[in-house]
């Protein structure tokens, strides 16, 4: 089953949050962020995964929250692998927690306090949050991401890490391959078919300094390689990024395909990819 939940998050954010009303304008600083819960999903192995994301009401500020009082998923945490840096604007599925095949009505609940506002939302199994991140109700289904043209590939919210190694004030070279079915969601503008079949986002993740990329949405372009099942189209797209502080940093790589970032509200078709980068 497929859900449409913008409405519900907008309910979560006035709940969370009487700081700033849905419909108030929007402000560059001083606001508060809220968890979104995207839903739930099975595992092969009887598992389940939650994909969580955020909205940062910030429109003009990143923050960085370290884990701990102010940034933290429990029980079981403070750290369930959430991020501590934060762009402005909703963005979407993030990350996945893994919980076990007995987690039944238990919950989890991720609690942000930024600006000297806390929010929190709960996070459980309920039937009315169980996904289909992998193939939308059209038969559209997320790219493929990898850090190398021979995979592995990242496809949709099952995410892949990689290693790099880094040195603080130069510029760093990255790279990822990408492919798709190329398929257009009916009713969508044709004209769309005219830009490449992914597109890329860079972001800062978690990391001790400040990350400054000479494009963190570089454009895939068409490149030539074995793809992955079911793709038509495959390309490369490459950026830099540079360190601004020693210390390990993690990277997220956001691909998604013509039904945009968040899938149009959908939870259908995005993929993430995570980059481990030791600066020094």
């Amino acid at each position: 089953m497929i859900l449409r939940k913008p409405v519900i998050l907008l309910v979560a954010c006035a709940l969370t949050s009487a700081a700033q009303l849905p419909l108030e304008p929007k402000h560059e600083t001083g606001q508060s962020i809220t968890p979104a819960y995207e839903g739930w999903f099975h595992n092969p192995d009887g598992t389940f995964s939650l994909l969580v994301g955020y909205y940062n009401r910030n429109q003009k500020r990143e923050l960085d929250i370290p884990v701990g009082p102010d940034n933290k998923i429990e029980p079981g945490g403070p750290d369930q692998g959430q991020p501590t840096h934060f762009v402005p604007g909703r963005q979407w599925g993030m990350f996945t927690i893994k919980v076990p095949k007995d987690f039944g009505d238990k919950k989890l609940i991720w609690t942000i306090t930024a600006n000297g506002q806390s929010t929190q939302v709960p996070f459980s199994l309920n039937p009315l949050w169980e996904l289909s991140p992998f193939v939308d109700a059209t038969s559209n289904t997320p790219p493929y991401v990898g850090f190398s043209e021979s995979g592995p590939f990242a496809f949709g919210p099952r995410s892949i890490s990689g290693e790099a190694k880094a040195t603080v004030g130069q510029p760093f070279v990255l790279t990822v391959w990408v492919a798709d079915d190329a398929r257009l969601v009916p009713g969508q503008n044709p004209l769309i078919a005219r830009l490449p079949a992914v597109s890329v986002t860079w972001t800062k993740f978690r990391g001790p300094g400040a990350v400054t990329f000479s494009n963190a949405r570089p454009p895939a372009m068409k490149t030539a390689f074995t793809p992955p099942p079911n793709a038509t189209f495959t390309g490369k797209a490459t950026t830099t990024a540079t360190f601004s502080a020693p210390g390990e940093y993690i990277l997220r790589i956001a691909g998604n395909d013509w039904s945009g970032e968040g899938g149009g509200g959908f939870q259908c078709c995005w993929t993430s990819a995570y980059l481990k980068v030791t600066a020094r």
